[in-house]
C-alpha cells in the first residue's frame, strides 16, 4: 500500500513538474512558410506568448496582430504590403515586431499608412531590428504606452516631394516612449511628436529630413545622444515644457541646429551644432531655460535670440568661429554669466593674469553698430567707411555708450570638454 502511495506521489511530481516546464501555458514556436495566406492562418492559431518564426522570403500583407505574439523574421524575412493601410498593425499590448523587412503601405495621410502601426491598445509593444522601407510614415506609435522602437532602419519614399513624405516616426498621446538607435532618413521629419509627455528619444541617426526631431506639445522628454547631418533644421523644440536636451548633434544642418520656439524651462546642454547655414541655435519666445556647455561653431549667426524670452540663463558654452556671435535686438542688458562662470568666445582677446581660466575684461558680442544693421540692413552700404569704424572704436574705448544687450561678465579663456555621441546604427 505505501508503495503504491509513493508510486502514486512520484507520478502526480512528475506530471507537475511536465506542466510547469512544458504545459499548456508555455510559448509554442510556429514557423511560417513564404506562401500566400500563411502567416494570416498561423496568427488565427497562436496563442499569446508564441513565437512565429517566418521563413525567408516574401511573406504577404496587411497583417493585423491581434494577440501577443513575437513575430521574428531573423532578419531575412518581408512582409509586403499592398499599397493600402499599414502593412504591420499591433492592436493588443505585449507584441514583438522584429528582424523583419516591411514595405508596401498606403499612401493616406489621413490614416497615416506605415509600415507599424501601434493603435491605443498596443501597450508596452517591441519593434526592433527591422528595415521599414518605402513606406509613408514609418512607425506610427499612436496612443501605445510604453513602447519601445530601438535599432530600426526607416527610409521614407523618395518618388514623393519631401512634404508629401510622412514621418520616420509619428507619436501621438504615447508617454513613456522609447525610441533609441534608429537610423532614420528620407521622410518629412525623422520623429515627430504631437501631444506627447515622458518620451525619451536616444542614440538615432537623421539624414535627409526636414526636421531631425519635431517636438510639439510634449513635456518632460529626453532627447540625447542623437545626430543630426544635412536636415533643415536639426532639434526643433516648439510649445514644450521641461524637455532635457543633452549632447546631441547637429552637422550641415541648413537652417538652424537647434531652435526653441515656445519652449520653456527646458535643459540644453552638451550639444554641439557645427557648420549650420543659418543659425547655431535660434530663441524664439523662448523663457527659463538653462543653456550650458554647448558648442556653436561655424555658422553665419552662433544665436539669435530674440521675441522677449527672458529669464534664460547661459553658462560654460563654445563659441567658435560664428561670422556673427550672438544677434540680439533689446534694450535689456542680459548678462550672459552665471555663478560666476561665462561662456568661451573664439573672437575675444583677452588675457587671465591670475590663472583662474576667466577672461580679465568682459564681452560684448554686439554694439550700437550691430543694431543699426539689423534694424536698417540697408546701412550695410557704409560698414566699411570711416564713420562706422570711428563708432565702433569709440564704445569699445567708453562702454557707457553701448547700448542694452549681452554681456558676458566672466568669459572663458578655453572651451569645455564636449561628449561625443554614439548614435544610429544601421546601415
Amino acid at each position: 500500500m505505501q508503495s503504491a502511495l509513493r508510486n502514486l506521489a512520484c507520478g502526480i511530481a512528475s506530471v507537475f513538474t511536465a506542466l510547469v516546464v512544458c504545459g499548456p501555458l508555455a510559448a509554442a514556436g510556429w514557423t511560417v512558410p513564404a506562401r500566400e495566406g500563411a502567416l494570416q492562418k498561423i496568427l488565427q492559431d497562436a496563442q499569446a506568448g508564441d513565437i512565429l518564426r517566418l521563413a525567408p522570403g516574401d511573406h504577404a500583407g496587411p497583417v493585423t496582430v491581434d494577440r501577443p505574439v513575437t513575430l521574428d523574421g531573423a532578419g531575412k524575412a518581408r512582409i509586403v504590403g499592398n499599397g493600402e493601410g499599414s502593412v504591420v498593425t499591433v492592436t493588443v499590448p505585449g507584441a514583438t515586431i522584429q528582424g523583419l523587412t516591411l514595405i508596401g503601405s498606403g499612401l493616406s495621410h489621413e490614416t497615416l499608412d506605415a509600415g507599424v502601426k501601434l493603435t491605443k491598445k498596443a501597450h508596452g509593444a517591441v519593434v526592433r531590428n527591422n528595415r521599414i522601407i518605402d513606406n509613408l510614415t514609418g512607425v506610427d506609435v499612436h496612443g501605445a504606452r510604453n513602447a519601445i522602437v530601438s535599432n530600426n532602419l526607416i527610409e521614407g519614399r523618395r518618388d514623393l516631394r519631401r512634404n508629401e513624405r510622412g514621418n520616420g516616426i509619428y507619436v501621438w498621446n504615447a508617454p513613456d516612449l522609447l525610441a533609441e538607435f534608429n537610423t532614420i532618413r528620407f521622410g518629412r521629419d525623422g520623429v515627430f511628436v504631437n501631444t506627447s509627455h515622458k518620451d525619451t528619444f536616444r542614440g538615432n541617426l537623421f539624414e535627409e529630413l526636414r526636421f531631425a526631431i519635431h517636438y510639439m506639445h510634449g513635456n518632460s522628454g529626453v532627447i540625447e545622444d542623437n545626430v543630426s547631418k544635412g536636415n533643415d533644421i536639426g532639434y526643433a523644440l516648439m510649445f514644450s515644457d521641461r524637455l532635457t536636451v543633452r549632447n546631441n548633434v547637429s552637422i550641415g544642418d541648413r537652417n538652424h541646429g537647434l531652435m526653441l520656439n515656445y519652449a520653456n524651462r527646458a535643459r540644453i546642454s552638451g550639444n554641439l551644432v557645427s557648420g549650420g547655414g543659418e543659425k547655431c541655435l535660434f530663441m524664439y519666445n523662448a523663457n527659463k531655460n538653462s543653456v550650458s556647455d554647448n558648442h556653436f561653431e561655424g555658422c553665419p549667426i552662433g544665436i539669435h535670440f530674440t521675441a522677449g524670452s527672458a529669464r534664460n540663463t547661459f553658462q560654460g558654452n563654445a563659441f567658435i568661429r560664428n561670422r556673427t556671435q550672438v544677434k540680439y535686438v533689446g534694450s535689456r542688458m542680459l548678462d550672459w554669466s552665471t555663478d560666476g562662470r561665462g561662456n568661451y568666445w573664439s573672437d575675444h582677446a583677452a588675457f587671465d593674469m591670475n590663472g583662474d581660466g576667466l577672461a580679465d575684461t568682459a564681452y560684448r558680442p554686439n554694439d550700437m553698430v550691430d543694431q543699426v544693421l539689423w534694424t536698417q540692413p540697408s546701412a550695410k552700404l557704409l560698414i566699411g567707411s570711416p564713420a562706422v569704424q570711428l563708432l565702433r572704436w569709440t564704445q569699445s574705448q567708453f562702454p557707457a555708450l553701448l547700448p542694452g544687450g549681452i554681456v558676458d561678465n566672466a568669459p572663458l579663456m578655453h572651451p569645455p570638454v564636449r561628449h561625443t555621441p554614439n548614435a544610429g546604427v544601421q546601415g
